[in-house]
């Protein structure tokens, strides 16, 4: 059985690579050093992008068993997309708190796990850009030595401003922008936001910010708020997936607090939505399964039930984290499209 529940989570790889289906990622021995880190990324390359509109990548692949269309070509905005984290085993290398964006054996799984699962979610309506960036070992989340966390995803986030700021002024000659990320990527667009958007003249380029899978604050931003419906824009929107009636440790420490909309009613209220509104998520092998999962809004989380998937009944876990965009795959995309029709409207 314990084979059988690593094949089946792993198919949702989006925060944890295949290599960690022992649930207890690598914990790291060392400190931070500032004589181990792996070469600053250069994005005129496109090796350093995992996905761009203007190669064929993983973000442009259509889940199996659907009608979807990759509508990157007339798209009429971009998508900057930040991807979780992967680096979560034991460093097979000398850089042990941040990937080296040359390891191709971690871009691999960045790319067939979070770029295929996550970021492709976005592209019936956006143009894809998501950076490689030097990624902060999982170890980052659990260790008790602040200076060592502030210092790896310090470093992360060097790139993913970089990266941004290359973006601006080589790809997206004004286009209206969308924001989108998980985990650990939320964490550097949250911090993006802050220092790009919030309060500036970019702001009025933001369709609206898919910051979800870490407990974000309705008071994060200034001026930037919690989307109250569907159709808002200049907004962000955030959830965290968790089985009904569980309440995992981080309730307590700010997940009660943090903002939840409901990705099958696009509300903050905690109206249950039946499985039959989920449009269709993604499960084994990329393949679509209509009425995945159903959702509910619980102080600061999502509540789903057992997903409607063959096998999913031998599952014990209770946090979905790792499915946050899968499950809810086409009503993100449709939602987006809704965004994007009334950002014009409005323009």
């Amino acid at each position: 059985m314990k084979s059988y529940k690593c094949l089946f989570l792993s198919v949702f790889i989006l925060n944890v690579s295949l290599s960690s289906c022992n649930r207890i990622p690598y914990q790291l021995k060392s400190h931070f050093s500032e004589n181990l880190i792996p070469s600053i990324p250069d994005y005129s390359n496109t090796e350093n992008w995992a996905a761009l509109p203007t190669i064929k990548d993983q973000a442009d692949q259509i889940p199996l068993n659907s009608d979807l269309k990759d509508g990157q070509a007339n798209a009429k905005v971009d998508v900057f997309f930040l991807h979780p984290t992967i680096f979560t085993g034991k460093p097979e290398n000398q850089y042990e708190w941040n990937a080296d964006v040359n390891d191709a054996k971690i871009n691999a799984s960045v790319d067939n796990s979070t770029i295929l699962n996550q970021a492709s979610a976005f592209n019936g309506s956006g143009k894809i850009y998501a950076p490689r960036y030097r990624q902060a070992h999982y170890h980052v989340y659990v260790t008790s030595n602040k200076e060592d966390k502030k210092k790896s995803l310090d470093l992360a986030y060097s790139d993913i401003k970089r990266a941004f700021e290359y973006y601006l002024t080589n790809y997206n000659q004004g286009r209206p922008i969308v924001i989108a990320s998980h985990s650990q990527g939320t964490t550097h667009a949250t911090r993006l936001i802050k220092e790009f958007f919030d309060d500036k003249l970019l702001q009025k380029q933001l369709v609206a910010a898919y910051i979800i899978g870490i407990a974000t604050q309705p008071n994060v931003f200034e001026s930037i708020k919690p989307c109250k419906s569907g159709d808002e824009t200049g907004c962000f929107v955030s959830w965290n997936t968790y089985g009904r009636d569980y309440y995992p440790k981080s309730h307590k420490s700010g997940l009660s607090t943090a903002v939840s909309i409901n990705p099958l009613t696009w509300s903050l209220d905690s109206t249950y939505a039946p499985a039959t509104m989920n449009k269709g998520g993604v499960g084994p092998k990329f393949t679509m399964y209509p009425n995945i999962v159903d959702a509910q809004n619980h102080e600061g989380m999502v509540w789903v039930n057992r997903p409607n998937i063959t096998g999913s009944n031998l599952i014990k876990n209770q946090s979905w984290h790792i499915a946050d965009i899968n499950f809810f795959y086409v009503n993100i995309r449709e939602n987006l499209a809704q965004r994007i029709e009334t950002y014009f409207k409005n323009r």
